[in-house]
């Protein structure tokens, strides 16, 4: 087993309107679990923006919002544990609720992609790839999500740790399997009782996305379920 252990699902109050816990206190509840880094993947959606004039705002400050908990992640941390930034992203579908975990993204990327929430995941997975990004589509037997074709996605969360929603994970895992798909394990981390249900351990440390989106592809770490 890897000896580096990083939450790949994380949720901050401060951007997530699910979210109960502040960037603050989730970098310390995972320090104290033992974790060498953590995934801030906030969502990215219309619903994220829904209580501000959101149809007035520019996409520079729904962005400024979006990065709200990561930034607040990265002070926190201090250089106590690794944070990086990631998003929970939900296109502007209607009624697709199906939500994906993209990890490599860069902040100049989101400034860049003012069109990212009109998009689907067929023309996002194109960018993605020219971006140097990996899409794992999460809890993608949850109720009320639809499966994505997998040519579209690198893979799909096997495993989410959220006890308050049954996600069968035993039906991803088995998804996964089938399609030959990459594998994420994460506690989907909202509220202090989402501490520390999954993550992945790596072999070495990852400081940078390009380093994590590296050790994904490669596929040689180990899930905690």
């Amino acid at each position: 087993m890897g000896k580096f252990l990083y939450e790949m699902h994380t949720h901050t109050s401060e951007t997530s309107r699910c979210a109960h816990v502040s960037a603050h206190g989730v970098v310390d509840e995972y320090i104290h679990a033992g974790y060498s880094g953590i995934v801030i993947t906030d969502h990215m959606s219309t619903s994220t923006f829904e209580k501000f004039d959101h149809i007035n705002m520019t996409w520079k400050e729904k962005v400024d919002y979006f990065l709200g908990g990561y930034r607040e992640a990265l002070k926190a941390a201090d250089g106590r544990i690794n944070v990086l930034l990631g998003m929970e992203l939900r296109f502007d579908i209607p009624n697709v609720m199906n939500d994906y975990l993209v990890y490599g993204v860069t902040e100049k990327f989101l400034y860049s992609t003012p069109e990212l929430l009109n998009m689907n995941l067929h023309d996002f997975s194109k960018l993605a790839h020219r971006n140097k990004m990996v899409i794992f589509q999460a809890h993608p037997f949850r109720v009320g999500m639809k499966i994505s074709k997998p040519k579209y996605l690198n893979g799909i969360e096997v495993f989410n740790g959220n006890p308050r929603h049954d996600s069968s994970n035993y039906l991803a895992s088995i998804w996964a399997k089938k399609h030959d798909l990459l594998a994420v394990s994460g506690s989907d981390f909202h509220e202090y009782e989402d501490l520390a249900r999954g993550g992945i351990y790596f072999e070495k440390e990852i400081e940078t996305n390009d380093e994590l989106v590296k050790e994904l592809l490669f596929g040689q770490y180990e899930l905690k379920k």
